[in-house]
């Protein structure tokens, strides 16, 4: 197992801890209050104790070095744990939207307002510090897995936040209706984050190209060269979680010898992996001179 990928797997036990300590807190609030808003947030960490453990799963998968049936790696196997946790997320929206609905039907007086709110902002506070521990790792070892995670406990906040100032509302003004029609509220917007995982993990194993910026980056490394008289095409590229894949030609003088051309490969290969880390590169080395070196840039050629 990758030992840079392997330490990620601590992070998944930090937001699978905070996911257990949130439900914990959250359902405390909610049985002081009988706020169907705060049942709203203790659900959503039900979520957020699955997406973790889901998360520590394929965190695990990702980081098995290739073996005899994936030349490539697990690393894709990240893209799953954000679509399930996408999928668990819509799920609990669903939970949600159906408790907020018959309290509207039914509703009913809150208690403890001033306790449960107390509560309620504790097991936010938990969650805004380790989302941000999340992120941060997440955009460092570009793990989607971790971002995912991170931007989950984030809307949690959010939504966290949202009901909090409702509930306050409700105490404040009397009207119940508001503590339903708000869960109602957090159960939409759990249901786009919910989506955006989804997109994003369908665009991680549909090959998606890397992003603009680090397209960019191997470019400045291939004007470099360029400016020797030296041509490149076919660049292609795509993503798989924690590492890109990239494939470019090179064209050369065909009187070069070989070592040259292989020396020229190997120091341009370098240079990309220095500045985009955990990429695998491929170059084809072909002659300037032969027509047949520019008919092969597509992917069938």
């Amino acid at each position: 197992m990758s030992a840079d990928r392997k330490s990620l797997t601590r992070y998944a036990w930090l937001s699978i801890a905070a996911a257990l300590a949130t439900i914990a807190i959250k359902t405390l609030a909610w049985q002081l209050t009988g706020s169907v808003g705060l049942l709203s947030d203790a659900l959503e960490s039900l979520v957020n104790l699955a997406g973790g453990i889901f998360a520590l799963l394929m965190l695990k998968l990702a980081a098995l070095p290739p073996d005899e049936h994936h030349d490539f790696g697990h690393s894709k196997a990240e893209y799953f744990a954000s679509g399930a946790e996408g999928a668990l997320i819509i799920a609990a929206a669903l939970a949600i939207a159906w408790a907020a609905v018959r309290r509207l039907l039914h509703p009913a007086e809150l208690e403890s307002v001033g306790a449960g709110l107390l509560v309620s902002a504790a097991a936010s506070v938990i969650n805004l510090l380790v989302a941000r521990v999340l992120l941060r790792t997440g955009r460092e070892h570009a793990s989607i897995t971790l971002e995912a995670d991170g931007k989950h406990l984030m809307t949690d906040v959010w939504t966290s936040a949202g009901v909090i100032v409702g509930v306050a509302a409700v105490a404040l003004t009397g009207w119940r209706v508001l503590d339903p029609l708000l869960a109602l509220a957090v159960a939409a917007n759990i249901v786009w984050t919910g989506y955006k995982l989804l997109h994003t993990s369908a665009l991680g194993l549909m090959d998606t190209v890397i992003p603009a910026e680090e397209r960019q980056r191997i470019l400045d490394v291939l004007a470099i060269y360029e400016a020797q008289d030296i041509q490149f095409h076919a660049l292609l590229t795509r993503q798989a979680a924690g590492r890109r894949f990239i494939s470019v030609h090179v064209l050369v003088p065909g009187a070069w010898s070989v070592a040259r051309g292989h020396v020229l490969v190997e120091e341009i290969e370098a240079a990309i992996r220095a500045g985009l880390r955990g990429s695998t590169v491929f170059t084809h080395l072909e002659p300037l001179e032969d027509p047949v070196s520019f008919y092969d840039q597509q992917l069938d050629r």
